[in-house]
This record gives structure tokens, sequence and C-alpha cells, in this order.
């Protein structure tokens, strides 16, 4: 019979911008603190997958990413398994660990993300991203997003001057294509951030910690309509671990099952050419539903869930996905509070990328550890009252009309 698997130990650094700390400072950071959570030594990991996902455009490090950044800390001898899957690396590593475990090849693995983006130099900074679509035809790629909204006017002066991440402009003409389509506003999208700034006051890890009203985020500088500057993920270092052991693991080792959270689904898929109004074969949509069957659970079974919000429409469209509101109405849902920490299903507890940070690397693992620290109750003013099953989902790259890659987690007590 397949063991369970339990995540035992999380770490996490600060997410922000680090001029003077290394890849290998911040894994150092985040891996020690997971084990230190867990109660052991690194002599017990079986194996190890290390995500980033723009070290060698930003550094030159191809390769061997995580032998190196993990050899210095004495992780070594060990297989170490390099995972690079767009902004849904670290999910993917995690999940890989998961896998790991239930194959039988160890008793307990390592998942860690890290990522040092944030430059001086803006045009290198910016640039990293621009390999997270078919480069072979960008500009009709550019072309096709573009017509996603087309109908939706923009208004004048509703776009930057300034260089900004290319993925704002893909997720600008999932806003308009949204908008056309149910009815939904500047301001739903505008909820929606100063909700995860609200939430991101009480998480000390967070990136940015000061509270906005939907009135700010609505008169912040815009960066491609309808996105404002507080609705869109900024530039992020950071680094986060989690230690996943087994049933047997978990006796071997002596560790305190009170604290364990136990792995209940992950799902990994790719996008498909379906065409931009088949909600229902979203790629998120189908990992969803695909995780709440592994997990024997549904929607309503969710106490909290961290989304990939990117920029706001992005969660507006994950909590449609994953079946928190009937497709068209994510926003509305926000804007009533439905999705705020004493709502009906809290959502980005942690703040979000929009204000937690999206180091894109490490994004994935991020939003484990703040799942795990509900589920064990240890949250503080943020805590999500009897948490019982949380579910992640994290979505990397573009391909068609959609994300590349996306993971849905499923953790309980």
């Amino acid at each position: 019979m397949m063991q369970d698997i339990y995540v035992v130990g999380v770490g996490m650094t600060p997410f922000g911008k680090f001029r003077d700390k290394s890849i290998k400072d911040m894994t150092r950071e985040a891996v020690t603190g997971a084990l230190a959570d867990a109660g052991f030594a690194a002599e017990h990991i079986d194996g190890a997958f290390f995500s980033n996902a723009v070290q060698g455009h930003m550094e030159g490090q191809h390769m061997i990413r995580g032998e190196i950044a993990l050899r210095e800390m004495g992780i070594q001898g060990i297989p170490v398994v390099n995972v690079e899957n767009a902004c849904a690396s670290a999910s993917t590593g995690f999940k890989l660990a998961v896998d790991f475990l239930k194959a039988g090849n160890g008793d307990c693995c390592l998942a860690v993300g890290a990522e040092k983006m944030y430059s001086d130099d803006r045009a290198l900074m910016f640039a990293a991203f621009d390999s997270g679509w078919d480069v072979s035809n960008g500009e009709a790629v550019a072309q096709r997003l573009a017509d996603l909204g087309a109908g939706v006017e923009e208004p004048e002066g509703s776009k930057s001057s300034k260089p900004y991440s290319v993925f704002m402009d893909v997720y600008a003409g999932f806003a308009r294509l949204h908008m056309k389509t149910f009815g939904t506003t500047q301001e739903h999208f505008a909820a929606v951030s100063a909700k995860n700034h609200g939430h991101s006051v009480h998480n000390p890890l967070a990136q940015y910690r000061d509270s906005m009203s939907i009135d700010q985020v609505l008169a912040a500088p815009p960066i491609t309509y309808p996105l404002t500057l507080p609705m869109c993920a900024p530039i992020s270092d950071g680094a986060a671990a989690a230690v996943l052991c087994t049933g047997e693991g978990l006796k071997r080792l002596g560790i305190d099952r009170t604290r364990a959270i136990r792995v209940k689904a992950a799902v990994l898929r790719s996008g498909t050419d379906r065409a931009p109004e088949d909600h229902e074969n979203h790629l998120t949509r189908l990992a969803a539903l695909q995780a709440y069957e592994q997990a024997g659970l549904g929607p309503d079974d969710m106490s909290l869930a961290e989304v990939h919000d990117a920029t706001a429409v992005g969660e507006v469209i994950q909590i449609e996905n994953l079946g928190f509101v009937p497709f068209g109405e994510g926003g509305r849902a926000s804007l009533r509070g439905e999705t705020t920490i004493g709502g009906r299903i809290p959502v980005n507890t942690s703040g979000g990328l929009e204000s937690k940070g999206h180091p894109v690397g490490a994004t994935g693992i991020g939003q484990i550890f703040e799942l795990v620290t509900q589920l064990r109750g240890e949250a503080g003013a943020r805590q999500v009252d009897g948490a019982q099953n949380a579910i992640a989902e994290n979505g990397g790259g573009l391909h068609g009309v959609e994300e590349a890659a996306a993971c849905v987690t499923i953790l309980g007590r």
C-alpha cells in the first residue's frame, strides 16, 4: 500500500530586495529553518529537489545550481535534482519530492526554491521573463493576447512609460477578456489587491506590509490597463524550503505527529490548445478537479487557499477555477469580502504574490509555507480559525491562452 506523505518542516526567508544576499545565503537560511522546524539534521535527507528559474539568466549559473547551493551546507552525496518550470518551479519540485517518497526512494526528502531576481540593471532584470513563452513567434503571441481584450477601451494615461515585465501585458489581456465576457470591473481587481495588502500587514516575511484601500489601489501609478502597480507582483529575492517524510520516516525519526501536515493531493499539468472562452477546460480547473478527486474532498472542504496572483486578475480567475465561485463571479465575490480572512473562503492570507512577493523559483513553496503555518494554527493575527484543509495553486509561463504549467496541492490535518 502506498504510504501517506507529510510535510514535517518548513522554512522561509523574508521576500524582498536583498543586494547583500546570494542564492547560497538564502538557500541556507530557508533549508536550515526547515530542518530546525522538522527537528532533525541534513544527514537524514535522502534526496533533494532544488527549484530556480532565472539564475542562469541573471548570473550565468546553469546546469548544477542545486548541487552548488546545497553542498556548502552539507547536503551532498544524495540525489539532487534541478527543477526549472517557470513560476511553477517550486511547486513542481514539491510534487516531485512527494513522488520520490511515494516511489520508495527514501523516507525523507527536501524541496527548496530560491531566486535572486532584483538587479540595478533594470533591462537584465525584466528580460528574465522574456523566455516564459514561445520565443520562436513572440510577436504572434503578443498579438493573440492583445486580441483577447479587443473591445475594452484603454483610458488615456493608463499605460506605464517605465519598463515592466512582459507578463503584465499577458495578464492585462486576460483581465480585459474577463471584463468583456463577465462585466468584471477595475474596481473588482482593486478589491483583490486591497485585500491582499491588508493580509500582508500581519505577515512578518512579506515584502510589503502597508495596507491599502480600494481607492488607493485605483489611484496608484498605472502599469497597463486595467492593472495598477499594487495589483502586480513585485520583483523579489527569497527562498523557501519544505522537508517531507513518509509515515515510516515519522516513526523512525520520532517526529511530532501533531505538527506533521499530510499531503492529500499534488497535481501537475501542462496547458492545452483550448479556446479562450472554454473556461471549463482551463488547465488549473482540470488540475483542481484531479486534486479534489485524489484528496476525496471538494471546494467546500477547503478552509483557505493560496493562489497565483502575479496580478489581481490572476486571483479572480483562479478562485473560479478552484470552484469557490461560478465562472465570472470572482471579482464580485472579492468585492463582497468573501475571500478576506474571516470571510467564506480566505484567499492569500500571506498577502499573496502581490504583497508577500514573487521570487519566481521559490513562490510555490512559499505558498506551502503559508498553508502549513495555517494548518498548524501558528499564523498569529492572520490565522484562519479551525483550518483543516488548504489548497495551493501555482502557475508558470504562457502557452496558447493559459499558463504553460500549473500545480495544485492540497494539504490537511
